[in-house]
């Protein structure tokens, strides 16, 4: 099994985000950190015989927890639960947010990959997006990380931004490549209700999904083109593309990320993080008070408990394991539901094979290139209610 841990806690929330996640009081984050250290507590019983083979620690910013709490909560999910002794264990962290001396306490207290938001290299689009940290803020972060022992990093970046070119995203490329770090996310930037950004574009969503010229955001031909960019300059250099938004060196691919898309059970801890065992699925309560007053009373604060049907779960299992570029296994398909994949999803596969955006080879299903390109309206396909 898999645990999450949420920290919903930032300097400042950036302009795109629509996480769980808001600025807070020493007092509050104080108090916050007993709250999931008990909740780790309340679950250790249910789960002393199953093996963590993976722990992510997201956010929020995770990094912006002063460092002794952190440790405190490590401390706990060491005592309290059964890790594998090659487990992978990620904190995410913001450039702004990390020192020297926190990230050799990260590394002493377990914590062996670090995931570092960069999104670009340029200050027009940091400051655009609303990151609180600069390119030598990233810089000296990465530095601190690879002095503290930190030998699988991971960098964020986006594609998609408003006013972004082929040229400044090669910048940014060239610049995360002269790095060498192990993983590199590549993420579109997907505009959500309810967050500035969608105040500032919502006109020129309108516009692009209309097929007309966007006046801001790149319109649907560049959008393509950033993205085969990113995927063009990262193969080239080196780097494996093993899911639509992830590239890694040989042997560094995220094993806890892996994991979501094969379903493998995971248990969140913490305020709105969500988990699925054995086909039951919930979530914490968002509000980060109900949280904290729920565990403080020996509760767990579960909301949306839902147990997933067997068309919900083969569903699952294609829209999540078709974001591989691996794709899905059919024989681990019919072992687990005792059904045949034509029998279900035969159809499907024939047209998305004859359209060539699907493929099978040996035993494995997976988009072709072009299916990933377009992978979202694909998806939707696997859908049978």
């Amino acid at each position: 099994m898999e645990l999450y841990i949420h920290i919903p806690f930032c300097i400042k929330k950036c302009e795109y985000c629509d996480f769980l996640s808001g600025t807070s009081t020493e007092s509050e984050r104080a108090r916050y950190s007993e709250a999931v250290m008990k909740e780790l507590f309340l679950y250790a019983d249910d789960f002393k015989d199953e093996i963590v083979t993976s722990v992510f620690i997201g956010g929020g910013t995770p990094t912006f927890l002063e460092a002794d709490r952190m440790v405190r909560i490590m401390e706990c999910v060491h005592s309290y639960y059964n890790l594998s002794s090659d487990c992978e264990i990620t904190i995410e962290c913001n450039p702004k947010t990390a020192t020297l001396d926190s990230l050799y306490k990260y590394r002493e207290a377990g914590i062996n990959r670090i995931s570092i938001g960069l999104q670009s290299v340029n200050s027009d689009e940091l400051k655009l997006l609303g990151r609180v940290h600069d390119y030598n803020d990233f810089l000296r972060t990465f530095e601190n990380a690879r002095k503290a022992g930190f030998q699988n990093i991971n960098i964020d970046i986006m594609t998609g931004l408003p006013g972004q070119t082929e040229e400044k995203l090669q910048k940014t490329l060239r610049a995360v490549y002269m790095l060498r770090p192990e993983h590199i996310s590549s993420y579109d930037l997907i505009i959500e209700e309810g967050t500035p950004f969608y105040d500032k574009y919502a006109s020129d969503l309108i516009r692009r999904d209309r097929g007309e010229e966007t006046l801001l955001l790149p319109n649907e031909e560049l959008e393509e083109k950033l993205s085969n960019q990113v995927e063009d300059f990262l193969i080239s250099h080196g780097y494996h593309q093993y899911e639509i938004s992830n590239f890694a060196r040989p042997d560094k691919e995220c094993r806890h990320n892996k994991g979501y898309w094969e379903r493998v059970p995971y248990l969140g801890i913490g305020a709105g993080s969500a988990s699925l065992i054995a086909e039951h699925r919930w979530n914490n309560v968002r509000d980060v008070y109900k949280y904290m007053e729920a565990i403080e009373n020996n509760e767990l604060p579960k909301v949306c408990l839902h147990e997933l049907s067997k068309n919900e779960a083969m569903e699952e299992f294609f829209f999540l394991g078709l974001r591989k570029n691996e794709g899905v296994n059919r024989l681990d398909f019919e072992n687990y539901f005792e059904l045949t994949v034509d029998a279900v999803y035969g159809e499907v596969l024939r047209r998305l094979k004859s359209e060539n955006l699907l493929i099978e080879n040996a035993g494995q299903i997976y988009l072709t290139k072009r299916g990933r390109d377009v992978s979202n309206f694909i998806l939707a396909d696997f859908l049978l209610d």
